[in-house]
């Protein structure tokens, strides 16, 4: 029987409502995006402990909503920025990393994501979602158009997901809130933004790969690290976006880019929703 308040009715939703009574998480290595309901009838199975912060995720009905102005995004932002944790996971020992994400053509947006085998950078799974852009272009807010239509991507997904690597900023944000940490306090997954441009002040690192300096925001705060992923080449601006540390962000950029600048899961996703029709 579906438990009093019980707001779970589809795909968008239901990664918010695993907290519901009703409800029982998936099974270890299930995308834990698809929650399953329990056969009437029966208490089998694991049972959700209940947390605070996923009833009140329950209650918010703002942490999916698309704001209708740009103050009430901003609000949003301000309030969801407190739910980022800034530890627990070692990112660099996760066994799979899923690269995100999406291309533009006019309003139209396709978001891609794409499983890797952090060992390997062979490929697992791919999953590409394609959606219609709700919240105009404003800079610091590119998480409100993008966020719906990459969960759908991730909701494609059969493997569980180790670890978010975002083609943008976490914590490197005028609210320290970007789109790493948008995606990965909704999604409850461990979270890190490798982006190409940073948002904060840096002194350039040495010139050898691996080579990293403090990214600090305006108020002078450490918020990521310029890193340098090949030897020469301009550094990429890598920062938390939730359940993980900055040095494990690091050492997993350094893991995912044995070529190229960029992260291996960046460059596919960006391939992979560019070629789709």
């Amino acid at each position: 029987m579906r438990a009093a308040g019980c707001k779970v009715r589809g795909t968008t939703e239901r990664r918010l409502y695993l907290g519901c009574a009703c409800h029982t998480l998936p099974r270890e290595g299930r995308n834990p995006f698809r929650a399953r309901k329990r056969p009437k009838g029966t208490r089998e199975g694991p049972q959700v402990k209940p947390d605070p912060r996923r009833n009140r995720r329950t209650r918010d009905t703002g942490v999916m909503r698309t704001p209708s102005t740009e103050a009430e995004a901003v609000e949003i932002q301000q309030r969801l920025r407190h739910r980022v944790e800034l530890s627990g996971t070692d990112v660099s020992a996760a066994r799979t990393a899923v690269g995100l994400d999406v291309d533009y053509t006019g309003d139209r947006i396709v978001a891609a994501a794409v499983v890797l085998e952090v060992a390997t950078l062979e490929v697992i799974q791919t999953s590409v979602a394609e959606g219609e852009t709700s919240f105009p272009y404003i800079p610091g807010l590119f998480a409100f158009r993008e966020v719906p239509t990459l969960l759908a991507a991730l909701d494609g997904l059969d493997e569980a997901p180790g670890v978010l690597v975002c083609d943008g900023q976490g914590l490197a944000h005028p609210r320290r809130f970007g789109l790493a940490c948008h995606l990965g306090v909704i999604t409850g997954l461990p979270a890190i933004g490798v982006a190409k441009t940073p948002l904060g002040r840096f002194d350039m690192p040495g010139p050898e790969r691996g080579a990293r300096t403090p990214l600090l925001h305006d108020d002078g705060g450490e918020v990521g690290a310029a890193l340098r992923t090949r030897d020469g080449v301009k550094p990429v601006f890598v920062s938390v976006g939730h359940r993980t540390d900055l040095d494990s962000a690091c050492a997993l950029t350094l893991k995912l880019t044995p070529k190229y600048r960029v992260p291996e899961t960046t460059r596919l996703a960006d391939q992979l929703c560019r070629q789709s029709p």
